[in-house]
């Protein structure tokens, strides 16, 4: 129980670590390598898989990936850009933070659901893989609206 309970903290603490860098970000202009870079230095995360507790079966992994591109929907739509003084800017939005944390109270639902299931460690891995197929789906769509828009500021110069 204390693991569900710290795991959840940290979740929420990132949650809001999470809000202050996308606001922070807004202020300045976008670019290919702000969006490609996060979901390559989570993927690090990965290696947790090494170890055998946290090991799940393809048949999760697939469903956890599957799950977390659902939820990057949500994150895709709430996800817009602006050509603002000859530059690309994240527009912020105020449905964001109602997003990422109704996708923070999905996230603990689901883990009280499946977590006395499946055991903490491969719960872990889990949503792990559910995070990284969300990002990676969010911030495809995301440079794909970035490339489209680079396009166009390129055209108009």
């Amino acid at each position: 129980m204390f693991w569900i309970v710290a795991s959840t903290v940290v979740a929420a603490f990132m949650a809001v670590a999470m809000i202050f860098v996308r606001l922070r970000a807004s202020k300045r202009p976008a670019s290919a390598k702000k969006i490609i870079l996060p979901p390559m230095f989570m993927s690090t995360g990965a290696l947790m898989f090494i170890f055998p507790v946290f090991q799940v079966d393809w048949s999760q992994v697939i469903e956890a990936v599957l799950v977390g591109m659902f939820f990057s929907i949500f994150l895709i739509r709430t996800s817009r850009f602006e050509i603002r003084d000859k530059a690309i800017y994240l527009i912020p939005s105020k449905s964001f933070i109602l997003i990422l944390f109704g996708l923070l109270i999905a996230r603990i639902l689901l883990k009280l659901a499946i977590g006395s299931r499946i055991s903490f460690g491969e719960t872990s891995g889990m949503f792990f893989l559910l995070a990284l197929g969300m990002i990676v789906t969010w911030r495809l769509a995301m440079l794909y609206k970035f490339k489209k828009l680079e396009k166009k500021l390129e055209y108009t110069r």
